[in-house]
Order: C-alpha cells, then sequence, then structure tokens
C-alpha cells in the first residue's frame, strides 16, 4: 500500500489522518474557506447583530454553548438539525442561511484568502418580501 501522507490536498493543504486540514498551505494558492468556517462566522455576526450570548442562542437551540462557539469558530461540521436548530433560534430558515453560505462561498472562488469573503464581513440586509407565510430572510448587503 502506497504512503500518501505527504500528498497535498487539492485545496493545497495537508489533511491529517482524521481529514482535518493542518493549516499548512501550498506555498502558490491560498486554500479555500472551508463551509463550516463561513458558516461559523455567519453565525456569529447573526448572533452578535441581534445582541445575543452564546448562552441564549445555544439554550433556544437546545446545544450547549460549548459546542455552539466551537460550530461558531469553524471547529465542527454540524448536523443539518443543528444547523436547523441554531438557524431557528436566531430567526432565520435553514435555507435562506444556506443560501448565504452558497453564495459566499461562490463570491470567494478558488483565489480567496484565508480569511473569508468580504461578503461575510458585510451586514445582513432583513427582508420579508417573496417568502411564503411571511417568514423573514436575509440576503447578503453589498
Amino acid at each position: 500500500m502506497a504512503d500518501i501522507s505527504g500528498i497535498q490536498s487539492p485545496a493545497g493543504t495537508r489533511s491529517t489522518a482524521g481529514g482535518q486540514r493542518s493549516g499548512r498551505q501550498h506555498p502558490l494558492k491560498p486554500r479555500e474557506p472551508l463551509w463550516r468556517e463561513v458558516l461559523g462566522e455567519l453565525l456569529r455576526r447573526l448572533r452578535h447583530e441581534r445582541g445575543l450570548t452564546l448562552g441564549e442562542i445555544a439554550d433556544r437551540a437546545g446545544l450547549s454553548p460549548q459546542y455552539l462557539s466551537e460550530i461558531e469558530r469553524g471547529l465542527k461540521e454540524p448536523s443539518s438539525e443543528m444547523i436547523e436548530a441554531v438557524a431557528g433560534a436566531l430567526g432565520v430558515t435553514l435555507v435562506d442561511l444556506t443560501l448565504a453560505v452558497a453564495e459566499t462561498l461562490i463570491l470567494a472562488g478558488g483565489d480567496a484568502p484565508a480569511a473569508p469573503a468580504a461578503a461575510v464581513r458585510a451586514p445582513l440586509a432583513r427582508t420579508s418580501g417573496g417568502r411564503a407565510g411571511g417568514r423573514s430572510s436575509f440576503t447578503l448587503a453589498a
């Protein structure tokens, strides 16, 4: 069996045995942000904009503040059920949250620096039009 421990992953970082990135970057190409990193930053931004604590959102979502903190820091790959619970605690839908993360990753392209795209740092604009049942949604502000 061949040793693959030194093979570079497509994003230009080495993978560890558990599939985690080691943080070492390919010298010619910065790595793309991971989905979990963009999700975490977006969740933290939404929480801060609403003036809520980790404990308040964790309590509403039915998970521990420690786990929510790990999600926000991009250290955990939460299940869709967990993401939906946190989204609900923040007053957004799972679909809208997923679209915002996907849009951020699209804007980041393959040439994004280690920090998430500017779209994540931009404030989120709340809207209520065009949603079934009068649900609120949000879009990335320019």
